[in-house]
């Protein structure tokens, strides 16, 4: 369960009163399904909760992307428009809470060249692909008490 993962802000320095629930906001013809976190160009991207990378990926709409599930391999945590990934991060990886990922940054289709971190949750299906589940809202979830 997502509440029981105490998800901690997966960008160094961010508070809750810095997020805005973008979940639902259109984009384009489709939903968002994530969050976007401003913050400074390089501003180090951290682990939102346990787990093992298990995809990274270079895509146009994402730019440099961390695909990582969860202890359960229940939820993946998505992480994308990197600017670069932490020195030694490679698929297979395991993760704790609060581990550095990479680095904020304006890859794929980071909207104005606005460096940020758009940050999603979804629900795996049975087979544990890395690209397909149910989109989860992480705004709800995230708290900044768990460094």
């Amino acid at each position: 369960m997502l509440t029981a993962a105490r998800l901690t802000i997966p960008v160094e320095g961010v508070s809750c009163v810095d997020l805005r629930d973008s979940f639902n906001e259109c984009r384009g013809m489709h939903r968002h399904e994530g969050i976007d976190i401003a913050a400074p160009f390089g501003t180090p991207v951290i682990a939102a909760g346990a787990g093992q990378v298990v995809k990274l990926f270079d895509s146009v709409p994402g730019g440099l992307t961390v695909y990582q599930f969860d202890p359960d391999e229940t939820f993946a945590y998505y992480y994308a428009h990197l600017d670069a990934y932490a020195s030694g991060l490679r698929e297979g990886v395991k993760l704790e809470r609060g581990d550095l990922l990479g680095y904020v940054g304006t890859t794929g289709n980071a909207a104005g060249g606005m460096p940020h971190l758009h940050f999603a949750i979804f629900r795996l299906e049975p087979d544990r692909e890395w690209w397909k589940g149910e989109a989860i809202n992480p705004y709800p979830f995230l708290d900044d008490a768990n460094r």
